[in-house]
Formats: C-alpha cells, structure tokens, sequence
C-alpha cells in the first residue's frame, strides 16, 4: 500500500508540474500584442485597414443624418392643415422652411404647386421626396462594398500566405523544414481571414441597420404624402 502510496504521489506531481508548465505557456500565448499580430498578417491588412475606417465613418455620419430625418415635429401636419384650411398659404410655406426635415421640403413642394392639377402637385411631392432618398442613400453602397471586398481580401491573403508557406517549405535547406519556417506564411494566412471577415461582418451588419433605418423614414414620407393630397381631396365648405 505503501509502494503504492507513493507511486501515485509521484505522478500527480507529474500531472501538477506538467499542467503549471502548460498554463505558463498558454498565459505566454495570450500576451502577443494585437499590433504585432495584426502586423503578421503582411500588406494586405493595409487596405483592410482603409476599408474598416472607410466604413465606420460612413455608417457614423449617416445615421445621426437618418436619425435627424426621421426626426418630426408631432404638430406640423396639424399645423398646415389649418393653415391650408384657413387659406394661409403663406404661412404654411414659412412653417415649411424653418424646418429643414425631408417631410417639410415635400410639404413645401406641394404647398408651392397648390391651384394646379392634383396630379402634377403629387408628381411634385415624389419628386422632391425621391431626392431626398436619395441623399439619405449617400455612403450606403459603399459600405455594401466594404461588406464584400473585405472579406475578399482576408482570403487573397490566406492564398498569399499559403504561398508563402509552400514557397519556404520548397526551399528549405536539404529538405529540412520545422514549423517555425512555415509560421510567417501561415500567419498572414490566418491574420487575414480573420481580419477580412470582422470588417466584412460588421460593415454588413452597419450596412442593414442603415437601410432599414432609411426604409422607416421613407413610410413616413409617402404617410405625410398621403395625408397632403387627402387634405387638398377634401371639399370645401
């Protein structure tokens, strides 16, 4: 019982040591630096770079632009309703222009075409309202480019990288080739695919977000469309 007291005693010292040694290693793996690995990952990290920057810009400016867009003043429809109903034309197209919303510029359009057949005063509206889609659009289908080039570019650089490896590994001395002459080429390979698809990953994400945002506040135009050319439908008293 003794013998093999000991006997077990001795190999979960093993057990204890050799783990200890293997944290020592893992805790030394976590500690590279993300700009040394980033840097592992060759040239092609460059343009993946410029690209996430690319990105996270236009998604920046555009939202807080859609977001004021989308932003109403809850009476204003009430307002030129009044104003239209009392024949305060003039009135209602000062309302319009102290607010610089997409909604108050259709709004004007369509005050400014009043007297005039109803169907050139609706094409008037669309028009002004299919401009101002148009300008919340800017950016986006560069982001939808960001969404695809980028990872796009992490696998040219895993093919790179690739090449790399096989490349040291046909000229190695004799024949003789370890890991470590492999680790550059494998690198970049890896570097890259990861970096491709984060920016990819999240310029689609940023991309989505801004077309349903840009959706919500083209309801809201054909809603306010509507309800100008239901006022000017109504008969008058």
């Amino acid at each position: 019982m003794n013998l093999l007291f000991l006997f077990l005693q001795q190999n979960v010292s093993s057990i204890s040591i050799a783990a200890e040694n293997t944290i020592e290693e893992v805790a030394t793996t976590v500690k590279i630096n993300f700009l040394e690995l980033s840097l592992k990952g060759g040239w092609v990290m460059i343009p993946i770079l410029i690209l996430s920057i690319i990105a996270v810009y236009i998604f920046i400016e555009r939202y807080f632009a859609i977001k004021k867009a989308a932003t109403e003043d809850a009476t204003f429809m009430t307002e030129i309703r009044n104003f239209i109903v009392q024949g305060k034309i003039d009135e209602a197209r000062m309302l319009c222009k102290t607010n610089t919303s997409p909604v108050a510029l259709m709004i004007d359009k369509g005050i400014s075409r009043i007297g005039k057949p109803l169907a050139d005063v609706r094409e008037a509206i669309e028009n002004v309202g299919k401009l101002e889609v148009y300008k919340l659009e800017k950016g986006l289908p560069t982001v939808a480019t960001v969404a695809g080039a980028a990872p796009m570019l992490g696998f040219l650089g895993t093919v790179l990288g690739m090449v790399r490896a096989f490349f040291d590994m046909a000229n190695a001395a004799g024949g003789n080739f370890s890991i470590t002459m492999l680790s550059n080429g494998i690198y970049t390979a890896m570097v890259t695919t990861v970096a491709g698809l984060i920016v990819g990953i999240v310029a689609y994400i940023a991309y989505n977000t801004l077309v349903v945002k840009v959706d919500k506040v083209v309801n809201k135009l054909e809603l306010r469309a509507t309800e100008f050319m239901d006022l000017l439908n109504e008969p008058t008293e």
